[in-house]
């Protein structure tokens, strides 16, 4: 669909506004569907998704992702109640069947409503790609960043926006100046501007680009506020690298909490967050992380062709959503 894009551009936040000609492309390919999947309400064209499936009288399954986001910004975290309210909730409501990617968003838009139009099911990762290194494999691309076997490496892998804890990083960066920060990603805020000698920009990069360094690193630094279950998490299980990250995020998996160090991320308090980080880091070096065990499980549970026979299973035979699942899917 050909959009428009402004408000990404000045803040981040992604908010594509589709023109009339992709409206109607839309409502073409709508027309031709035997049912709708939409990843997240509040985008204008998941809305337009579902007025226009609804007028056909389609089936909807509806993906959610995320609940609140607390912002810093007490206007923008007041905007985003207001629309999971007005918007959101409601939408879930429409919906034939309502997939969560994280329990923790499922608890924060149905509190303990539980019934067979709900399921919690998790996005996948490609283990072709995504697998544990050895130890060759992770020198060489340490060596090839200027890099000893010893040194100790976080990579951040998201976009460069103020809801992904960029100050806090900055924060843990100048506080911890022995810990090197590799950083993949582009976005409105510029930490190659920060002036912090062992962060490192690298930009995006490709599937392959970001296993390697999964296999590298010591481990996922991801500060952020206000999502699911980011997909970069999953891909660094996989990889067997250990994750610290939002207290949202280390509970949208409950069998996966164990390889999760959550902390308590408040963008208006960077500094106190990266107090917290560091906190989680120091028990993160002196504990034994079962690295196979964590790869393992990711490769089980985490997977594209369970998450979509699932949702086709759902709309072909409704009565039995969320019954017929095992470690990755559950009822809602």
């Amino acid at each position: 669909m050909r959009c428009a894009n402004p408000i990404e551009t000045r803040t981040g936040l992604p908010m594509p506004i589709p023109g009339l000609r992709a409206l109607r492309d839309l409502s073409r390919a709508i027309g031709a569907s035997d049912a709708v999947i939409i990843h997240d309400a509040l985008y204008l064209t998941s809305i337009a998704a579902m007025f226009l499936a609804k007028l056909r009288n389609k089936p909807v399954v509806l993906i959610q992702h995320i609940a609140a986001i607390e912002f810093a910004n007490s206007f923008l975290r007041k905007l985003i109640r207001l629309a999971n309210t007005l918007v959101t909730r409601p939408m879930l409501h429409a919906a034939k069947l309502r997939v969560f990617i994280s329990n923790e968003v499922r608890r924060q838009l149905m509190g303990d409503i539980q019934n067979e139009r709900s399921m919690l099911l998790f996005n996948g990762v490609d283990t072709t790609i995504f697998h544990p290194t050895d130890i060759l494999g992770r020198n060489a691309v340490r060596m090839a960043h200027g890099l000893s076997p010893d040194a100790q490496l976080a990579i951040f892998v998201g976009r460069f926006v103020e809801k992904k804890g960029l100050s806090i990083l900055q924060e843990v960066a100048r506080s911890r100046p022995e810990l090197r920060i590799f950083m993949a990603g582009t976005g409105p805020i510029h930490p190659e501007n920060w002036g912090i000698s062992n962060v490192e920009v690298l930009g995006t990069k490709s599937q392959q680009s970001l296993a390697e360094l999964y296999g590298a690193a010591d481990f996922l630094l991801l500060p952020s506020v206000g999502e699911g279950y980011p997909l970069v998490i999953q891909e660094a299980m996989a990889c067997g690298l250990p994750v610290i990250c939002g207290q949202g995020s280390a509970l949208a998996d409950p069998n996966a909490s164990a390889w999760l160090r959550g902390v308590m991320i408040d963008l208006m308090d960077p500094i106190g967050s990266a107090s917290r980080c560091n906190i989680a880091i120091d028990d993160l070096n002196r504990a034994a992380v079962d690295r196979s065990l964590m790869a393992e499980y990711a490769a089980k549970s985490y997977s594209w062709a369970r998450m979509a026979g699932a949702i086709t299973q759902s709309l072909s035979r409704p009565v039995e959503v969320g019954h017929a699942a095992s470690g990755s899917l559950q009822p809602g």
